[in-house]
């Protein structure tokens, strides 16, 4: 749906509300790690992982939904700490930027309200989601957004939810969820915040210095911390590679199996030329859509797959259509990037345990089901590989200068258009994120579904993103608007492949 309106944004002190002519809005959460995301300023790629709950009103609710949201968030506004933190660069960008606390938290531009012309459709909360994803988050500011969107068919409503990679880690994405949601419709009590200590400083962590010998001085004390800890970790690592180099008499080292079949691998891994592989633009396009949870796992039942082999199965079928009706099929299978979880079962530790892998997704297969077995062959390999070399390598780095080389790079990477000519690893990023399995409520509206808004980036356009949320699968396309400007036909190709999925490994 292309854009048929302009925003007007018709702000009061009463409410911080958007009204859109023609065009509706949606509302996005983001995630991201500080290192690897707080130092970019980069306009055509805001760092923002959406979040888009659809509630219906509490029974017997009367009034504005906003306001009476707005009163519940306000409650429990201290419960999130990151949200009253905003990022204080540090001196010529030498070294990443740290917290500091903001004095006092501006809810009328943190906490907005839109609501949606008649009729109120899916299609026109996709738009307006396409629309808010594109904007960037004001750096000045604590680095989050909540919308309020009203005006949805049956009475309900939507809310938008953009927060910075650089504010999540394990911790705030755990106190995010607890403050947002309760598991029954009357909401719980919440100890009120304690009383504020202004002491007008930064905090310990922030490299804020006025004076450059002092500000210089500081850099190089926390690069020198930053290195001591990779010091220290070098023990575990080297153990951690010897292991794996190492076997038994007899036995085959397991990371020299591991790169056998890597090497073996790289010919079929490089990715085929796609539109998605492009250098992104500022636009956005969305699409989400819904399938059953209970088939996705009858069919992985079936056949002996994990959900996630399932749900990469859907997206190549429905890449595999999008494609062939364009002329843009390749003869290749396509390549996706998977986010993977490398945390043990039992480790509860807030940090970030994530990797990527590189899977086929069986585009070059027009049967369903034959699609499906060259997928879990494919993931299980990719996963070996992931797996073997987790330990081996160190998770963070740090030398001066690091912020401000790096958005060097991608700044001329961008600009330079890059991303259209370079052969890629990947074509497109599949995310599967497990969600609660029982219904939540938000300010005593029940949530009826939960669809994830992501990040496309240069060289891969194109991103799906998968939540579970009791019986449902949602699945949220992000794209840039040049490279996949009809987000909503391959949002349906899912849907359809999902069915023909099921139909040729479980029967009708």
């Amino acid at each position: 749906m292309r854009p048929t309106g302009q925003a007007e944004d018709k702000s009061t002190n009463e409410r911080n509300k958007i009204e859109f002519g023609r065009r509706p809005w949606s509302s996005s959460s983001c995630r991201a790690s500080t290192r690897r995301f707080s130092i970019s300023r980069r306009p055509r790629r805001p760092c923002t992982w959406p979040d888009s709950p659809i509630s219906s009103s509490p029974p017997g609710f009367e009034g504005s939904f906003y306001l009476h949201f707005r009163k519940f968030f306000e409650s429990r506004l201290h419960t999130i700490p990151i949200f009253s933190k905003r990022l204080a660069p540090s001196l010529y960008d030498l070294d990443h930027p740290g917290w500091v606390e903001e004095e006092e938290i501006d809810l009328d531009y943190h906490l907005r309200e839109t609501t949606l012309p008649a009729p109120g459709s899916d299609a026109q909360l996709e738009e307006v989601i396409s629309r808010l994803h594109a904007n960037t988050l004001d750096r000045s500011r604590p680095l989050w957004q909540f919308y309020v969107i009203t005006g949805l068919a049956n009475g309900q409503g939507a809310l938008y939810s953009k927060i910075h990679h650089a504010a999540i880690d394990g911790g705030a994405g755990m106190a995010i969820n607890k403050a947002l949601y309760d598991v029954t419709a009357e909401p719980r009590e919440v100890a009120p915040p304690p009383p504020r200590k202004s002491s007008g400083k930064a905090a310990p962590s922030a490299p804020i210095a006025v004076d450059p010998v002092k500000g210089l001085s500081d850099i190089m004390g926390n690069m020198m911390r930053q290195q001591l800890k990779m010091w220290e970790a070098a023990p575990q690592i080297l153990s951690s590679m010897t292991n794996a180099f190492l076997a038994k008499p007899g036995e085959t080292p397991k990371a020299l199996g591991t790169l056998q079949s890597l090497i073996s691998q790289l010919p079929t891994l490089s990715a085929p030329k796609t539109p998605f592989n492009a250098t992104i633009t500022r636009e956005r396009s969305y699409a989400a859509r819904t399938i059953s949870l209970t088939d996705a796992k009858a069919v992985g039942k079936a056949s002996g797959a994990k959900l996630n082999d399932v749900v990469l199965a859907i997206c190549g079928g429905a890449l595999r259509r999008y494609l062939e009706e364009n002329g843009q099929l390749p003869d290749k299978t396509l390549v996706a990037g998977v986010p993977i979880s490398l945390r043990e079962p039992g480790d509860t530790r807030q940090n970030n345990q994530v990797s990527g892998m590189l899977c086929q997704i069986a585009t070059d297969i027009a049967d369903p089901a034959e699609r499906l077995k060259a997928i879990v062959k494919s993931s299980s390999e990719a996963k070996q590989i992931a797996g073997t070399f987790r330990d081996s390598s160190p998770q963070d780095f740090a030398f001066v200068g690091a912020p401000i080389l790096l958005q060097l790079m991608m700044l001329v990477y961008g600009r330079s258009g890059l991303a259209d000519h370079l052969p890629m690893p990947m074509n497109v990023t599949i995310s599967n994120v497990p969600g609660p399995p029982m219904p939540l409520y938000c300010a005593g509206a029940k949530v009826t579904a939960l669809y994830p808004v992501s990040i496309p980036a240069h060289g891969a356009a194109l991103n799906i993103t998968v939540q579970s949320y009791m019986d449902a699968l949602n699945f949220g396309v992000t794209a840039d608007r040049r490279a996949v400007p009809d987000a909503g036909r391959l949002g349906d190709y899912l849907v359809e492949a999902a069915a023909e999925l099921k139909k040729s490994v479980v029967g009708s």
